[in-house]
């Protein structure tokens, strides 16, 4: 037994004592990680090989891990090469990585995978994740605008839930649109719901043979979104936060002094229709014994609401209104608001697991001047990824990602669908208070910001939504082949509530009123869309001797549904109610749903071939099924080609020097795609139903014959050339991309031929336009860096500009119709964007002048010189107004039969697509202070207001209309003769006789410059943070939209910002004419970001 207790003793001795050994041995090993200019390089791993344990050098490079001498680090960093050293007794350990010119090439994502960046033929533009970091917006989207050229991305208004719309290259379909697919983690998603600290890189596939792959649902190009990934090191977990003031870029500047308002009112009006007004709209009368009245009130200081005895049509016992003024655009916004965010994330691997966790939470506190119902939003995300390694050819992911999004809008009760700017300007006279003395709401206040504030109708909106992606990659013959699967599910659930309860107001002591025919009511919207995806495809890559080959074949499988239901009742139980169950009408109770299903599946090929690494093809292919065609065109392919000449690897080149001549590379594409954005039911008979008349006490249901379909519905096809140049001088620092392309869209799905009325319907849409678009885009780059002190000042510069003309090469209109002044109609060789308008050659100035013109009108047997674009209604014209030039040399004015042949005194004046975008971009960083600036604009761009401009042009528009501050002193009288405006005169909007036509004098120029985002921040050295176990930790301020400059005010400023006009030339609508909208904001953030 003692043996035994002895033998035992020793064997446990053995195992025990050599990893006691090798405890004792281990010890700190520090140093700093280094490039070959002696850079360091941030994020590079320090791995003890064969073990899981490891770390990350920080922004410094540094680094410091535990070690036995017996152990060998090993040091990587993408796009470096590897290097293992012994630790035995160093306690020191500085390395230097050399680049790895074969990694360095693997950097592009493109579709389902990634190339190297030596092989790309095609148009692809790449950023990273420096373009998002410490910015104080919560939206994706609008970090991008002006980051990338030729991404062209339009913005409705500045809602921070505005999803936008992404265009690449300009104007792609007048028939089924063409935005860019929009891919994250290889699935169609919106970036506006995406975590902006979530993203690694976003790739841009421009041209035809890099989107083909993707085949039919990406006609127009591709943004790849692409998320981090998990860490290889240890444990990473990352916070960060931004808290950020916001107020709008513009805040409307209108007359706030009652009286001004109210006799620019009475002179507005008098000068249009020549006689005394009688009514303010719906909201007071008006006569010229109570604008006396307000004259000397207003000389004696005696302003305010007095009882009326029956005096200025206002009733006896009524309100009479002299108020001081009452800013009501000023009462709607806060001074400014306040937003934050709050976003972590854990990174790591331990073994055959790795993982990336992240989630964010924002709020907004909203910008209308509410505690009660302002507009409020918040929303929170969250993102899991994983990764194991099952086998070593075999590994397998996971990525599921969920949100939810809240949004709270108010409501205007007294209608315009809810748009406060157009009911403040056409509902609120300045000459009004917001209460009456007893307390009271007014009628002016109660149509538009009181009710709006403090009412209780409003419009809410809750999304939310899960996705989850399961992969495997399955690797064979030393990682040549791969084969990678994937399956995806996605729900959107969307639930929206509009509730409308008329608001309270008093129009004398002791009564309460609401607006006339408006009762409470509520709508609910609920829609589910349901996404499925599944793809295969396997990678191969081969080289042998000077020869490389890639080649992809795939199959891919997408499936959408979507449901929707809409409810609505009137005659709620109470102003709080959130349920129709407690609503009680039943005359306009009603429920209506929708549903529709699409299918698609394609096969995919490409195969890359360089020899030695000099010339360069790709040829890709997709055979594309749709679900949305008739079956006997259904199925279609589309190929692509390109190819590349890489010059600097020529023998003859290379003694020029890679410190002259870097990279020198000629590019040429041509590919097609089709475009399958069509209703998916468009091809079939469809019958409406209805109720017929009662016949014999019976109502009965009928329906009628079906609407005309189209034969042969096929897709919309786009084929596009591109020719490019990449240069890099000097090892890389000066670097210069350019392309050139023409895409041609053809079969585009519009309006059919015309057909004779006796056909009873009109003409189906079919395949019947062309288009064609011709643009370049240029992206000239510096990056250096010197001494300064003892530490190395590094900078870069970079610029962007991109350009494109649309042309109609074919479109069914006989005629040549070239439409009404602001609706423009299509018409061979029409350039898009362009607008038809009257020559303006300044304004009369004399009744002589006009008399001239009036007598060779009657000459020629018109009654009138120009009865198109007087103001008054009797037609005549009088000094001050506009003078527009009679160009087919007729007498009068007049636009012939509005035809090509026959413009009559109209020609083309403008263009309203936005010409000549660039961008400007400057970085630095310096003994650990970083900084950035970005400039981003449009060179050309004309404006033409709408139907609807009461934002710019104020009682220009309609007498009660708001003032802008810019008119006061501006129009023509006659001691002004040379002001800008016309003499004041109302009523000039397209329903009635108008001014503001389209017309050379009043067309906007739109183009502009704008400070789009500053940075600056600070990192904390090493030294402070590492004893609080922080690896690294900054903090940094930022602006966004702080300064621009436009053309355009030269003449408006003060209402709208050029960045919408309806209040931002970023916005690519707005909700009621220019200048009604949510705004632009600009923003001023602090925040701190910490790695442990």
């Amino acid at each position: 037994m003692k043996r035994l207790k002895i033998f035992f003793a020793a064997a446990c001795l053995c195992v025990v004592l050599p990893a006691v050994l090798q405890a004792q041995d281990k010890h700190t090993v520090s140093g700093k990680v280094l490039d070959e200019t002696g850079q360091p390089i941030p994020g590079a791993v320090v791995m003890v090989s064969g073990t899981s344990r490891g770390t990350s050098a920080d922004m410094d490079g540094h680094y410091s891990i535990n070690a036995s001498a017996n152990e060998t680090l090993e040091f990587s960093s993408f796009g470096y090469v590897s290097q293992t050293v012994a630790v035995g007794s160093k306690s020191v350990i500085d390395i230097t990585l050399k680049e790895d010119s074969f990694l360095l090439e693997e950097t592009v994502v493109v579709g389902y995978g990634t190339q190297r960046k030596i092989d790309l033929t095609g148009a692809v533009d790449q950023v990273g994740s420096d373009v998002f970091a410490s910015r104080p917006n919560s939206n994706v989207t609008q970090m991008l605008e002006g980051a990338i050229p030729n991404l062209n991305i339009s913005l409705e208004d500045g809602k921070p839930i505005r999803t936008a719309e992404y265009n690449i290259r300009g104007t792609t379909s007048i028939g089924q649109g063409g935005s860019a697919l929009i891919l994250i983690d290889g699935v169609e998603g919106d970036p506006a719901y995406l975590n902006p600290d979530d993203i690694a890189s976003v790739t841009v596939l421009k041209d035809a043979a890099s989107a083909a792959i993707y085949g039919s649902r990406a006609p127009y190009g591709v943004v790849l979104i692409t998320t981090k990934n998990p860490s290889k090191s240890k444990i990473v977990v990352n916070y960060s936060n931004n808290f950020t003031i916001s107020q709008p870029v513009v805040k409307p500047q209108y007359v706030t002094d009652g009286f001004t308002w109210a006799e620019h009112f009475y002179l507005g009006y008098y000068n249009y229709n020549g006689s005394n007004p009688t009514d303010m709209n719906t909201m007071m009368p008006f006569n010229t014994n109570w604008l006396s009245e307000y004259a000397l009130r207003k000389e004696t200081g005696n302003l305010g609401t007095i009882i009326s005895d029956g005096s200025y049509r206002v009733n006896a016992g009524n309100y009479a209104y002299f108020g001081e003024g009452t800013d009501w655009f000023g009462l709607l916004y806060k001074d400014h608001t306040f937003a934050q965010t709050h976003n972590f994330s854990v990174s790591g691997s331990s073994g055959d697991f790795e993982y990336y966790v992240s989630g964010r939470m924002y709020n907004y506190y909203g910008l209308y001047d509410s505690k009660t119902n302002t507009d409020d939003c918040n929303s929170q995300n969250m993102r899991v990824k994983v990764g194991y390694q099952a086998f070593p050819w075999l590994k397998l992911s996971n990525n599921f990602e969920m949100g939810h999004r809240h949004y709270n809008n108010p409501f205007v009760s007294s209608g315009a669908a809810g748009n406060i700017w157009a009911v403040i300007n056409g509902n609120a006279p300045v000459c009004m208070p917001f209460y009456n003395p007893d307390g009271t709401m007014t009628k002016a206040a109660a149509y538009t910001v009181g009710g709006f504030l403090y009412g209780n109708s409003k419009n809410v909106y809750e999304t939310d939504y899960i996705r989850n992606t399961m992969g495997f990659t399955a690797s064979f013959f030393d990682k040549a082949l791969t084969i990678n699967g994937d399956a995806t599910y996605k729900l959107d659930d969307y639930n929206g509530m509009i509730r409308l309860y008329p608001d309270e107001f008093s129009e004398a002591p002791g009564t309460v009123s609401t607006k006339p025919g408006l009762v409470s009511s509520m709508q609910k919207d609920h829609s589910d869309t349901k996404y499925l995806a599944a793809n295969i495809y396997a990678d191969y890559t081969k080289t042998f001797g000077k020869h490389y080959i890639k080649g992809l074949i795939g199959y891919n499988y997408e499936q959408r549904s979507k449901s929707t239901l809409t409810t609505y009742n009137t005659d709620l139980l109470s102003e709080d109610v959130e349920s129709i169950s407690l609503s009680f009408g039943t005359e306009k109770k009603r429920a209506t749903d929708k549903w529709s299903k699409w299918r698609s599946v394609g096969v995919f090929s490409r195969l890359n071939y360089s020899f030695d690494d000099r010339y360069l093809l790709q040829f890709n292919g997709r055979y594309d099924g749709s679900s949305k065609f008739p079956s006997n065109e259904r199925w279609a392919f589309f190929p692509s080609l390109s190819a590349g000449w890489r010059i600097t690897e020529e023998p003859w080149v290379k003694p020029i020097g890679k410190d002259v001549l870097s990279n020198a590379k000629l590019r040429l594409s041509w590919g097609t795609l089709g475009n399958s954005n069509v209703d998916p039911y468009y091809y079939d008979e469809t019958f409406s139903f209805g109720n017929s008349r009662l016949l014999d006490g019976t109502i009965y249901r009928k329906t009628s014959s079906p609407d005309p379909i189209p034969g042969n519905l096929t897709w919309e096809r786009s084929t596009t050339y591109d020719a490019g140049v990449d240069l890099g001088f000097f090892n890389d620092r000066l670097q210069l991309v350019a392309d050139i392309y023409l895409r041609k869209t053809e079969d585009m799905f519009t309006d059919g031929p015309s057909i004779q009325a006796i056909y009873g319907a009109e003409s189906p849409k079919g395949n019947y336009a062309e288009l064609s678009t011709r643009g370049f885009e240029v992206l000239l780059s510096w990056k250096d860096g010197f001494k300064l002190g003892s530490k190395t000042f590094n900078y870069s510069v970079k610029a962007t500009l991109a350009d494109y003309v649309s042309r109609i090469d074919k479109f069914n209109n006989d005629t040549n119709f070239i439409g009404g002044s602001n609706t423009p109609e299509y018409y061979v060789g029409m350039i898009i964007g362009e607008r038809w308008g009257f020559e303006c050659n300044g304004l009369w100035q004399s009744q002589e002048d006009i008399d001239v013109a009036e007598a060779g009108a009657a000459a020629a047997g018109q009654p009138h010189y120009d009865s198109l674009n007087q103001m008054a209604s009797n037609y005549s014209l009088h000094p001050g107004d506009i003078k527009i030039e009679d160009l087919n040399g007729n007498g009068y004015i007049d636009r012939g039969d509005q035809t090509l042949d026959n413009p009559g005194d109209r020609r083309i004046i403008g263009n309203v697509e936005p010409r000549f975008l660039y961008s400007f971009t400057l970085g630095a960083d310096w003994n650990n202070f970083f900084a950035s600036i970005f400039f981003q604009g449009v060179g050309k761009r004309d404006y033409i207001t709408g139907g609807d401009s009461g934002m710019i042009w104020g009682q220009y528009n309609r007498q009660y209309n708001q003032m802008p501050m810019w008119q006061l002193g501006n129009y023509w009288t006659e001691d002004n003769r040379d002001a800008w405006m016309p003499r004041y005169s109302a009523r000039m909007s397209p329903f009635y006789s108008i001014q503001r036509r389209a017309n050379t004098r009043y067309i906007l120029d739109a183009s502009y410059i704008r400070l789009k985002n500053v940075q600056f921040g600070y990192t904390l050295p090493e030294k402070w943070v590492k004893p609080l176990r922080i690896s690294r930790a900054s903090i940094f301020f930022s602006g966004e939209n702080l300064w621009d400059w436009s053309p355009m005010y030269e003449h408006v400023w003060g209402t709208v910002d050029v960045l919408g006009l309806g209040e931002d030339p970023e916005n690519s609508d707005s909700t009621a004419g220019s200048g009604g909208c949510y705004p632009i904001m600009s923003s001023y953030s602090f925040g701190i970001n910490i790695t442990f």
